[in-house]
């Protein structure tokens, strides 16, 4: 077998043992493995060279900025992610589902995190580019509590003064993304469910 520059490479082993039915890999994976997102494989295309979601000199300081917002992310620690939002941040989720909506504020975008720690959300970055104060961020987003949502998301991360002003969120899959989440996060019965006014 040879990978995409003609080099011999050995086939994954745990995938061997596996009937060909079983074998399922994912969108983003096959992506990542072929060091190509869809923003850096055009960019291979006009360039000769892989765009990649690694870290490289002389990268954009808002791509950085948002490099350490994931790591940060990644590490579960809802209050390290703090400082990475201005105080008005306007974060959009679309979508028909519980936590749709626009979050308005570090508080709303806090606390929609917490929910999204309650299913064990995770993110692999593929591929990150910025243009001016814009960020756009192309992802592997899954769910680990419980298991059943695995799909590519994309980001457009508005920075200013060195914080993210605004984010908006689009799955690649917005059907599965509602399913998901109104499975994970049922609304309360009546009159619980209602605001008190």
């Amino acid at each position: 077998m040879t990978d995409r520059t003609g080099t011999m490479t050995t086939p994954d082993p745990d995938l061997e043992e596996l009937p060909v039915s079983e074998r399922s890999v994912s969108r983003a994976h096959l992506l990542r493995a072929t060091g190509l997102g869809v923003a850096g494989a055009t960019i291979s295309a006009a360039t000769g060279s892989a765009a990649t979601a690694a870290p490289s000199r002389g990268e954009h300081p808002n791509v950085r900025l948002i490099r350490a917002y994931y790591e940060a992310y990644g590490a579960g620690d809802l209050s390290a992610l703090r400082r990475f939002l201005a105080p008005d941040v306007r974060w959009t989720i679309p979508g028909h589902h519980p936590l749709a909506g626009v979050k308005v504020g570090v508080t709303q975008v806090l606390a929609f995190f917490a929910q999204l720690a309650r299913a064990g959300f995770r993110a692999d970055p593929i591929c990150l580019a910025a243009d001016g104060d814009w960020v756009v961020d192309l992802h592997r987003g899954w769910s680990t509590q419980p298991a059943g949502l695995d799909i590519t998301w994309a980001l457009a991360f508005r920075i200013a003064t060195g914080r993210i002003a605004e984010a908006i969120n689009c799955p690649g899959d917005q059907h599965a993304a509602d399913a998901f989440f109104w499975r994970v996060y049922p609304l309360a019965p009546i009159p619980d469910r209602l605001a008190d006014r």
